[in-house]
């Protein structure tokens, strides 16, 4: 996993206390996102947090309303960073960039236009603590452009050759992602799904909390809509290279 952090503004708090969770935000030109996107994690029942989030180097002024936001609210936080890559690196980059840095055992991946409801990470936490899963996720709620309740299978690495049908959006043990070296860079997109196949091929797996407890913001700016829809074919077959276990499919949740 690379760290490029050039720009880094920290706050942090004066406590002997430490978190057991940071949520790494990736942003890059969500300012219309973003500030929501924040208020969904301040919101969030477990008391003690960090909060990382990486600016791929935003055209918009990402950054600037993100760095004001954090100037109000850092402390929510018991330590929080904002960092910006010098050159647009894409999404698997961001959140390795995330990941090197945090300083708890838990990390909760998170894109800048979703948003949590304030029970998550509490609940992820939990599941993870008293059981030996690698992860946790929960059932999503889509919104926006499109109203709908997804991900509500368990894990099952069988299921998983057909398809990915469980979000980014995930409370993960920081040991297990060093141990597959993170996100790999995915052309095009599904850097989640390509790491729940690494995730398979160790043995981990996944715990499904069964609440909605995140939302998945549809809307016509988003990869997935830009990008990836796009290039579904040529993903599945770099999917299929790298992970020759996989069925054939064009399947996404």
């Amino acid at each position: 996993m690379i760290q490029i952090h050039p720009f880094i503004k920290i706050f942090e708090k004066t406590s002997d206390l430490t978190s057991q969770v940071t949520v790494c935000i990736s942003l890059y030109n969500y300012r219309n996102y973003i500030l929501e996107t924040l208020d969904s994690v301040y919101n969030q029942t477990l008391d003690l947090l960090d909060l990382i989030v990486v600016d791929d180097c935003s055209k918009d002024d990402s950054l600037t309303v993100t760095l004001s936001w954090l100037e109000k609210n850092s402390q929510r936080f018991n330590k929080a960073q904002l960092v910006q890559h010098q050159t647009n690196n894409g999404l698997a980059y961001s959140r390795n960039t995330a990941i090197g840095l945090a300083q708890t055992p838990y990390v909760f991946i998170l894109d800048a236009d979703n948003l949590l409801y304030p029970r998550c990470i509490m609940q992820g936490l939990e599941a993870l603590e008293s059981s030996k899963a690698a992860f946790a996720y929960s059932i999503i709620e889509k919104f926006g452009a499109m109203e709908k309740i997804i991900g509500n299978q368990s894990w099952s690495k069988e299921q998983l050759a057909y398809g990915n049908y469980i979000d980014a959006m995930a409370l993960i043990k920081k040991t297990s992602l060093e141990a597959v070296d993170g996100y790999s860079h995915i052309q095009y997109g599904w850097e989640d799904y390509d790491l729940w196949c690494k995730f398979a091929e160790k043995n981990f797996y996944g715990i499904l909390v069964p609440e909605i407890l995140v939302r998945y913001r549809v809307h016509p700016e988003s990869m997935t809509k830009t990008t990836t829809q796009q290039k579904i074919e040529s993903i599945s077959k770099e999917l299929k290279k790298r992970h020759p276990w996989l069925k054939t499919y064009i399947n996404s949740i």
